[in-house]
């Protein structure tokens, strides 16, 4: 069973927030694997979604645990994104505050901040393969996080496929499939990818004008558009240039 078993959503009547339609009507997401996926176009929501997450999980909005000191400090009503304050998290069988909140955008933010620790003290390397995250590739760094910080607890993750290639992203599935079977770890992940979404007993919701709804994999924008891309390139091709 997953740690956190239900994301609860009242509707929304609070600035921005109602003007993002997946979430604007409030939701009732009931988490039953230790996989999710949260898929949809840019702007739907998923990120927004994770950040109010993260924060009632305790971890870094800027990327970390609940160790990681790095949040902006600003508030809105005792939180520092406004959605946290409306949702309401179902724990199975009690709240945990172990895990990690990974965001690609704000990556780099992260392993300068971590680069600032080492500078007092370098074992903290050590926690991250024992090289500087920002002296590895971008995707050396992020599958460096994967395999030495990940080990139990609810990762939330932001676009994790951002600085993989389709080889780390299978690499990256192994990481997750090994701690999912261990039942020590929980997913959840907003992503683009239609490698990674199809891994296999995972629940993917979508977000859209119409709210957020279970999908299947098949049903994804992400594996019908890449595979009718895929079978014919030269169709899509003719038609985005006008040829």
């Amino acid at each position: 069973m997953p740690y956190l078993s239900r994301i609860s959503l009242p509707p929304l009547q609070y600035g921005y927030l109602q003007n993002i339609p997946s979430l604007r009507d409030g939701l009732q997401l009931n988490l039953t694997t230790n996989v999710t996926f949260f898929v949809g176009e840019n702007g739907s929501g998923k990120s927004t979604l994770l950040e109010a997450i993260a924060e009632q999980c305790g971890f870094s909005l800027r990327g970390g645990n609940r160790n990681h000191n790095m949040n902006t400090g600003y508030r809105f009503n005792g939180y520092e994104t406004p959605l946290a304050r409306f949702i309401q998290l179902g724990w199975t069988p009690k709240r945990i505050n172990e895990g990690f909140f990974m965001r690609a955008e704000s990556f780099f933010n992260f392993a300068s901040y971590i680069d600032e620790l080492a500078q007092e003290d370098s074992r903290i390397l050590n926690a991250y393969g024992g090289r500087s995250l920002n002296e590895q590739s971008h995707g050396e760094s992020f599958l460096s996080l994967f395999n030495n910080q990940f080990e139990s607890g609810v990762y939330i993750l932001d676009e994790p496929e951002a600085a993989l290639s389709p080889a780390r992203i299978l690499a990256f599935m192994s990481v997750i499939h090994n701690l999912d079977r261990s039942g020590r770890a929980q997913f959840i992940i907003a992503t683009h990818s239609p490698m990674l979404i199809c891994y296999p007993g995972a629940t993917i919701y979508q977000f859209d004008d119409n709210g957020v709804r279970r999908t299947t994999y098949e049903d994804t924008e992400h594996y019908y558009l890449t595979k009718s891309f895929l079978n014919n390139p030269d169709a899509y091709l003719r038609h985005l240039t006008g040829e």
